[in-house]
């Protein structure tokens, strides 16, 4: 404890408080739980920790164990609410040590944690993250199940005071009961049953006191661009969007945007589980970027988020790590490929023109056009189309992927349809297949969405990118970016004769992982149009954040999903592709 006094970097405070706290509370939750901790050597050192209050209160060393590892957490995170909440428990908890024990060695451990949390209260400043109400409902289910399982234990490890020998049923319903503040159908003699009374109306109080907290606390809004700030991000678009392909998807009305203190560039983003995400590279003047990047370092440190960025250039890696230290990892490669280089001829696009040549002669037809050149109804239909078309219950989609179809302000957005007369016409009419594309400056397109009826012949992907890289030179277009395919540097190397153990064994890995994520299936749906590889990085602090990272990106992308079942939405909610 002396050592946190005067020892440690201030920057190393926060972790070294969050320990003790996570080392006291569990302490704490032994001490309430488990009958024969109580009389351990263990339990002799737990009596003076701050939250026991005396033999008596198991309940209450349960309640304060649990809170403590809540603030633990925030601790860490350097959170300013937590340290509220660790500065009143301590004091409170060193008084009750005082009133019912009289424990004069609990006191100075309250203050000995006390002192250097006021110590270097400048420590924790991190605001709260962005909240939503969803966040109540997943405590209520996350913390219910989780006090159910402690509660289970509770009630089966006072065995020798049960009356009985009581089924697992009557124990969970004893339990559900007691959460409650309710008796149950276990018994127990002696004071046994008053202590699982109280520890299971402790568990059910912390839940219903957490739920409501967060339900009912002043929340901050979602990720929203305003119609200021997206105004002001298509004028940077409209200077400097040629640089980078992925830059109209910082139009993505579900993000957030920090502009440089010139106005000259932005950084887009959005926080998952913690994580400060931007995609892409800085939009705007390259020479503005550092003002921008900076915004960014500041608004992640004011709230304590772990600051990320994917899918950016190799400039913008070495701009983020130049001006913040971070570092830098190859992810993937996005394909590009140059109209005026494009052929179907030669041996190489054998298999692509085959495909094409057979499906025309099965009576498709391709339609290449600006948003703004369809009517509302083929517009409609074409929304209505790509929704049901998905194929999943969630909307994938952040950093190459713009969210919406037809919007107004989206009119020099491209899309490509492919269509057949059948003798049943379905819903669509004879829409089979479309892909979306949005501006790249102005003469490239990157492709936004791919979606296809299931009915239709295999291919109709490819017909489609073969259509706008026919139509582009028509359109003024002079490159067209595809999809991203992450590792394809591995994937490619690994399949190559003399390739080493290592590298095969790290190919034979992504091949695995392409049964759930399409790493491969992208890798070679990309190369079959003979393109250029554009290499795309990740930036992050610390390899440590990494895994974590790479959640809060799935999440983005809609491979993990918290949100709704789809048959919950609304039939008309925006739309996200497939990724």
């Amino acid at each position: 404890m002396w050592r946190m006094l005067h020892g440690p970097h201030p920057e190393a405070v926060p972790a070294l408080l969050a320990r003790a706290c996570t080392l006291v509370g569990v302490l704490d939750i032994a001490a309430g739980v488990f009958p024969r901790f109580r009389h351990s050597r263990l339990h002799h050192m737990a009596e003076v920790l701050p939250g026991s209050f005396g033999s008596f209160a198991a309940a209450l060393s349960l309640s304060a164990g649990i809170l403590l590892l809540l603030l633990a957490h925030g601790l860490r995170r350097r959170k300013r609410r937590a340290w509220h909440g660790a500065a009143l428990l301590l004091p409170t908890g060193a008084v009750s040590e005082y009133v019912h024990r009289h424990s004069i060695v609990g006191v100075l451990i309250a203050v000995a944690l006390l002192v250097p949390l006021l110590r270097h209260r400048g420590e924790f400043t991190a605001l709260p993250d962005p909240l939503s109400r969803w966040w109540a409902l997943a405590n209520l289910v996350l913390t219910g199940v989780g006090s159910v399982a402690l509660g289970l234990v509770i009630v089966s490890v006072h065995t020798h005071h049960m009356v009985g020998n009581p089924s697992w049923s009557d124990r969970l319903e004893h339990v559900l009961y007691g959460l409650f503040g309710f008796e149950g159908p276990v018994h127990y003699t002696g004071n046994a049953s008053w202590a699982v009374g109280f520890s299971l109306g402790a568990l059910g109080l912390i839940t219903a006191i957490t739920t409501v907290y967060l339900a009912f606390r002043a929340g901050q809004p979602a990720a929203r661009l305003t119609g200021e700030d997206e105004a002001q991000l298509r004028a940077l678009l409209e200077k400097h969007g040629a640089r980078d392909s992925l830059g109209r998807f910082a139009l993505r009305r579900d993000k957030a945007v920090v502009f440089s203190p010139s106005g000259k560039a932005a950084v887009t983003y959005r926080v998952v589980a913690g994580v400060m995400l931007a995609s892409g590279d800085p939009i705007g003047d390259v020479e503005a970027w550092p003002g921008a990047i900076e915004r960014f370092m500041g608004e992640a440190k004011a709230h304590s988020w772990t600051p990320a960025v994917v899918g950016c250039s190799e400039t913008g890696g070495e701009v983020w790590s130049r001006e913040t230290g971070l570092e830098v990892l190859e992810l993937g490669d996005e394909a590009v490929v140059d109209v005026k280089d494009f052929s179907l001829s030669g041996r190489a696009m054998r298999n692509v023109r085959q495909m094409v040549k057979r499906i025309e002669r099965a009576g498709y037809e391709t339609r290449v056009r600006r948003i703004r050149d369809l009517s509302d109804n083929e517009l409609e239909r074409i929304r209505r189309a790509a929704e049901d078309w998905r194929g999943t219950d969630t909307e994938r989609g952040f950093s190459m992927a713009l969210g919406r179809i037809g919007d107004p302000t989206d009119g020099d957005c491209l899309v490509a349809t492919a269509h057949r007369q059948d003798d049943e016409p379905g819903p669509y009419g004879d829409l089979k297949a479309i892909l979306h594309f949005v501006p790249w400056g102005t003469d490239g397109l990157s492709l936004d969405l791919m979606r296809r009826d299931r009915s239709a012949d295999p291919g109709m992907n490819e017909l489609l990118i073969v259509a706008a890289l026919q139509a582009a030179p028509e359109l003024g277009i002079e490159r067209i970016s595809l999809n991203f395919a992450m590792f394809r540097s591995v994937l490619a190397r690994g399949e190559k004769i003399g390739a080493g153990p290592v590298l095969r064994a790290w190919r034979g890995l992504l091949i695995f992982l392409s049964r759930w994520f399409q790493i491969e299936s992208l890798y070679k749906f990309n190369a079959k149009f003979q393109p250029r590889w554009e290499p795309r990085f990740v930036v992050y602090a610390d390899a440590w954040d990494l895994p974590r990272i790479g959640i809060a990106a799935m999440q983005a992308e809609g491979f993990v999903n918290l949100a709704l079942p789809r048959f919950l939405h609304q039939r008309g909610a925006e739309l996200a592709p497939t990724g």
